[in-house]
């Protein structure tokens, strides 16, 4: 038995070396020899294949002036980059998330939401080098070579040692935290390669340390404290801090003078941008979901959460006991709709009718999921469709939950799906967007001053001052450009 357990134990340090010989490849960042099971097609393959979902799920947003920007500066970062050779992608999202990030293959996504938020050109081009970053020194190929490589090994480790597979939950657990690290050396590395991009384009690196100060306030702001050994980024403080010493370094290494920040002409490019959630694209108000391009509406259960993006609506109840969904079908008929519904989400029909739904021709169907032989501990979920055709489209929707709880949502479920109807109301259809506002100060006085001129609420003004990057009692000079937000209709 000994023998037998030697044995293994040198076939499982082979298959380790072998393993690690096979997956190593030179790191066009570091220079360095590391695990890499993903090619570099494979990475041009896998971003080509996520882009349009991408673009499905949040949208682009149209500006023309913006767009060039972001092309310029991303094409010019790219040929400095360590992969000048990747033909980069840069799209601005529709989304007034803040939030900004890269896919394999050369695709750099920032949303309308952090565009807003940037003060300078400089802020812009340290996130962009961070980002590029991520794609040159192949963080998300490594990330995945390292979890196919370490998941075998631990698989591996698993059968030949029973020591091993008495530790089993615990090696799953430290694989989790082993990939948090990552994530944060990830991070920490981009913003060195934001650093050191922005530089070499002629950018004030420091101006990136600045935006990590905006970002921290907007999680103090929304109550978000996540201890950092939990996060896969890097604490802003800690951030803000670290990009100040490595811009200071940069910039000497380079011998680079005057560098750019280019504040005013980055403020008047975004000048007009949407600001926050747009109405058009669908909004929430006593307790009634409006569409105005669609035109149609329906009630939202009080207290259940909504979330609108432009492939799905989703409707969750406060309790996560039951969800609504509201998608479009690609087919054109009902009879099409239902059958591709059925085929597409793996229902089995308990029961379905035609019904009329504020005079649209609708289909009603009670289904159950089908069980998946694979999944031995699968709930058993009921669900309410309706599909229903209005204005040359056939809108669907599900209404989820357990069987047992079926019976206590199935009125709010139909009162729902069976109050859709027209939206008629101008008052409800002629809404606008908060659009960013760029104002010039006539006078030398301190933010606060300037916002209480403009007859902003104190809630707005904590608002202008985080949107800004400024603190109320700063003092602004005359004739200083600052951001302000025109409030829409609705």
């Amino acid at each position: 038995m000994q023998r037998i357990k030697s044995n293994f134990t040198a076939l499982f340090t082979i298959i380790i070396v072998f393993l690690i010989i096979q997956a190593c490849a030179v790191n066009p960042v570091t220079g360095k020899k590391e695990i890499m099971l993903v090619s570099e097609s494979q990475e041009l393959a896998m971003g080509q294949e996520a882009d349009p979902g991408i673009i499905a799920n949040f949208g682009l947003y149209n500006d023309d002036k913006m767009q060039a920007f972001i092309n310029e500066k991303g094409k010019q970062m790219g040929a400095i980059s360590h992969r000048p050779t990747i033909d980069y992608q840069f799209r601005i999202l529709d989304s007034p998330v803040i939030n900004a990030f890269a896919v394999p293959g050369g695709y750099v996504y920032f949303t309308r939401g952090i565009m807003a938020h940037f003060n300078n050109e400089a802020e812009f081009a340290g996130v962009l080098g961070h980002e590029i970053g991520h794609i040159t020194a192949r963080h998300s190929a490594a990330q995945m070579s390292k979890q196919q490589l370490y998941g075998t090994l631990f698989v591996a480790g698993m059968i030949v040692s029973e020591e091993f597979r008495q530790f089993g939950e615990l090696g799953q657990q430290a694989l989790g935290m082993l990939f948090l690290k990552f994530g944060r050396d990830d991070e920490s590395q981009s913003d060195e390669l934001g650093v050191d991009y922005s530089t070499q384009i002629g950018y004030n690196s420091h101006e990136m340390a600045n935006f990590f100060d905006v970002l921290h306030r907007i999680q103090d702001k929304a109550g978000v404290n996540i201890p950092t050994f939990q996060s896969t980024h890097p604490d802003p403080v800690d951030r803000f801090n670290k990009v100040h010493q490595l811009s200071d370094a940069y910039q000497q290494s380079y011998n680079a003078t005057n560098l750019k920040v280019n504040r005013d002409s980055y403020l008047r490019m975004i000048d007009g941008l949407t600001y926050g959630d747009d109405p058009k694209q669908g909004y929430v108000k006593f307790n009634t979901f409006f569409h105005p391009d669609l035109k149609f509406h329906f009630p939202v259960p009080p207290q259940w959460q909504v979330v609108n993006t432009p492939q799905m609506i989703q409707m969750a109840s406060t309790d996560g006991k039951a969800l609504m969904l509201m998608t479009l079908s690609q087919q054109k008929t009902l009879q099409a709709a239902a059958q591709e519904t059925v085929e597409q989400d793996g229902l089995e029909v308990l029961e379905s009718s035609q019904i009329n739904v504020n005079g649209l021709p609708a289909t009603a169907m009670l289904s159950t999921l089908k069980k998946d032989p694979q999944q031995q501990e699968q709930q058993d979920l009921r669900i309410l469709t309706y599909l229903i055709e209005y204005n040359g489209l056939i809108y669907k929707f599900h209404g989820l939950t357990l069987t047992p709880d079926f019976n206590n949502f199935y009125r709010i479920f139909t009162n729902t799906m069976g109050n859709f109807d027209r939206l008629t109301d101008p008052a409800r259809i002629n809404v606008t967007a908060d659009q960013i506002q760029i104002a010039q100060v006539s006078r030398e006085e301190t933010l606060e001053s300037a916002l209480t001129r403009m007859r902003l609420s104190q809630e707005d003004m904590e608002e202008m001052a985080i949107l800004n990057n400024m603190h109320l009692e700063d003092r602004l000079e005359r004739g200083m450009l600052i951001k302000t937000i025109k409030r829409g209709i609705r």
